[in-house]
């Protein structure tokens, strides 16, 4: 089996090769041969038995994908994007990277004749948005207000498409906000949902931008891994009639985020948060919904976190 990768050198992508590797087989195919794409190269790890090749590749450039699709990948994840904050900032970037660069990779696949080949997108909550009922699930409309939602939206709408089509396998998983990230804060709207926690436990200081009322649906990236993994492995069949659903997260607010953080860590940690307002970072969080009825996600075999204190304990279990 061939999987290729695209955004794989950020810590989703290198997470999800970790993970494939030490499975060693993907839908009960031993795994032969990763793909790595990312504007820079991708860290490529130890793995008996499994050709990895890295390359640095800018996915906009018209034909950049074109010889990797012509080896006939079995799986491609697409994860390569601009984060939200940057897709607002910049939206010809953003239009480039969330959406030019997904359409010449779909139909690329459809080029290439790729019909069987599974192509897993990974989309957003960001993709809601509006007024909107207490409790969403797949069928409510998109409406999303910001750009790198828009984004998303128009990706999902062309890979069902093109999947209804039978042109590809296409399926998107709607990932909750990810918490807790590894690192340093990024560009993405949703960081300080991860720095409020890492840094205080790793005895820094963060700034929550957001008052802390605020709700989110979120999921660790342990779950978001098994989910990518297990979305190449469901029946494409099975996903119809609409190849686009929301993983299940779990809600919680700002406030019950560090109230789990002080039953973990204590006061001090807690202390170590500044409440400094961005309206510019609370504008585009609070657009996104935080309730959501997953029961389609559940009924094809994915699982989410028991709850967020699961969560901050597998960050604290993985920390060096």
């Amino acid at each position: 089996m061939h999987i290729v990768i695209t955004g794989a050198a950020g810590f989703l992508g290198q997470r999800l090769v970790t993970r494939l590797l030490e499975r060693g087989r993907l839908d009960d195919q031993t795994i032969r041969r990763l793909t790595l794409l990312d504007q820079i190269e991708a860290p490529v790890p130890d793995a008996d038995g499994v050709e990895i090749v890295a390359q640095a590749l800018d996915v906009t450039v018209p034909g950049a994908l074109d010889e990797v699709l012509a080896s006939g990948p079995d799986v491609i994840y697409h994860l390569a994007a601009v984060v939200s904050s940057a897709a607002e900032a910049d939206l010809d970037l953003g239009m480039r990277v969330n959406f030019d660069a997904t359409r010449a990779l779909i139909e690329g696949c459809r080029q290439h004749e790729l019909a069987a080949t599974r192509l897993l997108m990974a989309s957003s909550v960001a993709a809601y948005g509006g007024e909107l009922p207490e409790v969403l699930d797949d069928m409510t409309a998109l409406q999303p207000q910001n750009s790198y939602g828009a984004q998303k939206a128009m990706c999902e709408l062309l890979i069902n498409d093109y999947s209804r089509r039978g042109l590809v396998d296409g399926r998107v998983l709607r990932l909750p906000t990810i918490v807790i990230r590894p690192g340093r804060p990024n560009a993405a709207a949703s960081s300080f949902a991860s720095s409020i926690l890492r840094e205080p436990l790793n005895g820094e200081d963060a700034v929550c931008p957001v008052p802390t009322d605020l709700e989110m649906f979120v999921m660790s990236p342990g779950k978001v891994v098994e989910a990518l993994i297990h979305g190449a492995e469901v029946p494409g069949e099975r996903w119809a009639p609409f190849r686009a659903f929301m993983l299940p997260g779990i809600t919680v607010s700002v406030a019950e985020m560090l109230e789990t953080l002080r039953e973990v860590a204590g006061d001090a940690a807690v202390a170590r948060v500044r409440h400094e307002p961005d309206a510019r970072v609370t504008a585009i969080v609070s657009s996104w919904p935080a309730r959501f009825d997953t029961a389609k996600a559940r009924r094809l075999g994915f699982e989410g976190d028991g709850n967020f204190r699961e969560i901050i304990e597998a960050f604290v279990d993985e920390r060096p």
